[in-house]
């Protein structure tokens, strides 16, 4: 176990409180970018998403790359995934759905890419998690796991103004470098890890904070906006992602 920074009672309670979580998902969604590159160039017939609930890119890599793909997360609402994939025009049983905890869970098969999206930072030890990816990938599969980036603009506002959720992350796992030099030390090929995206800013729950709040969050999302619009640039101090990606070769 790689000292977990949450628990599954903080997931329900996280899960319980969201709503809207039906969404027909579009094309241009959150790294389609990076999907398209992965998938023009390397045959992908199978995925997994780990700790993903609801399973958005699981849904996403089946609805727009006609991928198979799995679901893999210790906590699970299945008829909530199963609602989410046929409002995407899915068969309900599109998604294989997988309720486990990575480090006590056999993998049945592997699979030619393996994903997550918010995961890894909360765990106290990034190689230990990163290591549990591996165990699902097949040879020359591909690897990509995408993170916040809460050392930047961003991070200053979780950290001020939702220390709560700022403190359930792991803030030195969010450093390209650190995540390169595991990657390679675990034996993968062809490692990149970077700064993603123009700048973003949010808050979880904002329903919750104060009108106060609220606005000045809103104005530092314009004033960053308008500064990335005019220097295009990725940035630890702006960006709003980290990526890292991956092969096993062997």
């Amino acid at each position: 176990m790689a000292n977990e920074l949450t628990d599954r009672a903080f997931w329900q309670k996280y899960w319980e409180s969201k709503k809207g979580l039906i969404v027909e998902i579009p094309r241009k969604y959150v790294f389609h970018d990076i999907f398209n590159e992965i998938f023009s160039s390397q045959k992908v017939n199978s995925a997994i998403e780990l700790g993903g609930f609801p399973g958005y890119y699981a849904v996403f890599l089946s609805k727009f790359y006609q991928s198979e793909t799995t679901l893999l997360d210790y906590f699970v609402y299945p008829s909530i995934t199963k609602e989410l994939v046929q409002k995407n025009g899915l068969s309900k049983d599109a998604i294989e759905i997988i309720e486990a905890d990575l480090f006590n869970y056999q993998p049945q098969k592997q699979y030619n890419l393996v994903l997550s999206c918010g995961l890894i930072e909360h765990f106290e030890d990034t190689k230990s998690i990163i290591k549990t990816h591996i165990q699902f990938l097949a040879k020359d599969g591909k690897l990509l796991i995408t993170l916040p980036n809460f050392t930047g603009v961003n991070g200053w506002v979780q950290k001020t103004f939702d220390f709560a959720n700022y403190e359930k992350h792991n803030i030195k796992s969010m450093n390209p470098q650190l995540l390169k030099n595991i990657a390679e030390e675990l034996g993968l090929k062809d490692v990149r890890a970077y700064y993603y995206g123009g700048f973003s800013t949010w808050l979880e729950n904002k329903e919750e904070k104060s009108f106060a709040t609220k606005l000045f969050v809103k104005t530092i999302w314009y004033a960053g906006k308008l500064i990335t619009k005019a220097f295009n640039f990725e940035s630890k101090f702006f960006s709003p992602y980290i990526i890292l990606e991956a092969k096993k070769t062997v």
